[in-house]
């Protein structure tokens, strides 16, 4: 055999080998448990003052992009870092600036499916602001369903810090026995606020940051018990085993509602889709009865006020079937 391709191969081996080794350690520096772990840490600091009386802190700042010179352009927007609470609220790595991204690219498909089918101005402008919308629904979504699986995790919490201080465990180490035992994604937030305790955030500031990311009125209710008790004390087992058994109640009498309400729902949805169903179904088996609203202008107006009137009634009918409990 020749020994020199005998050494080529050799070496291409090992070359192969140390590549997938080096994108490896590359991936698990970025992107692996360990790296998310040492991020997290990083997070969490204390605060601290400048010559000039501003407060400056070492908890890292979220950024509104990668590039700067989006940073500067955004951050003069108004409303740009109630976007990124919200983004932050729904547990996402998204920045500002990529979900804007995201929004204009599907803007722009939604305009490129106009032009293709040749659609009037008006029926292309409500796709590109319909397609505009859909990474914001889905980041509404996304939160809404956290903030719901951290409401439902909150009696427990209450509960638990309870026993932790009736068994004679300090708050601060209750919180730090809460974020080992109990899931996330409370869990997680819990492990945030002991983790900015340890690092010498004051606690009223800690808690007062956890409402920030988690804007739940019965969290609250569970901060303020505790901010009144550090001030004017009491009984906090007491004070927080009742906050518990309050939160877990009303729960219970937020599903009967949603159970009893469960029809009317189910006809607002089959009214708001029957429609469009009805539409989709001549558009297959009738063409030519339906191509009528793409091309009467008559017919058009006449869709439109339809589609409004329908709009109305879908918000009508989400204010009914909507109970606050």
């Amino acid at each position: 055999m020749n020994t020199t391709f005998l050494g080529f191969a050799v070496l291409l081996f090992l070359a192969t080998v140390l590549s997938v080794e080096a994108l490896y350690l590359y991936w698990a520096g970025k992107h692996g448990a360990e790296a998310k772990r040492i991020a997290v840490r990083i997070a969490v600091g204390a605060p601290r003052t400048r010559e000039d009386g501003q407060s400056l802190s070492i908890l890292k700042q979220r950024k509104l992009s990668d590039s700067q010179w989006l940073v500067r352009l955004l951050t003069d927007i108004p409303g740009v870092h109630s976007l990124d609470r919200i983004l932050k609220q729904a547990a996402l790595t998204l920045t500002v600036g990529r979900f804007v991204g995201y929004s204009a690219a599907c803007a722009g498909f939604g305009f490129a499916f106009g032009m293709i089918f040749h659609f009037r101005f008006l029926i292309v402008f409500a796709l590109v602001c319909a397609a505009a919308t859909l990474p914001w629904l889905t980041v509404r979504r996304k939160r809404s369903q956290r903030l719901k699986k951290l409401e439902h995790q909150l009696p427990d919490a209450a509960d638990l810090i309870a026993r932790a201080l009736r068994a004679g465990h300090s708050f601060a180490s209750a919180l730090g026995m809460l974020a080992e035992e109990l899931a996330d994604p409370l869990g997680a937030e819990f492990r945030i606020v002991f983790d900015e305790i340890n690092f010498g955030v004051p606690m009223n500031t800690a808690l007062h940051n956890l409402t920030e990311r988690v804007p739940i009125d019965d969290l609250r209710y569970f901060v303020i018990a505790v901010l009144i008790q550090r001030e004017s004390g009491g009984n906090l087992a007491e004070i927080l085993g009742n906050i518990g058994f309050i939160i877990r109640e009303r729960l219970k009498l937020f599903d009967k509602v949603k159970a009893l309400s469960a029809e009317g729902r189910l006809s607002a949805w089959i009214l708001a889709l029957l429609p469009f169903v009805v539409i989709g179904v001549l558009s297959v088996l009738s063409p030519t009865f339906i191509k009528i609203f793409w091309t009467d202008p008559a017919a058009e107006k006449l869709a439109g006020f339809c589609l409004g009137l329908m709009v109305l009634g879908i918000l009508w009918m989400r204010k009914i079937v909507r109970i606050h409990v």
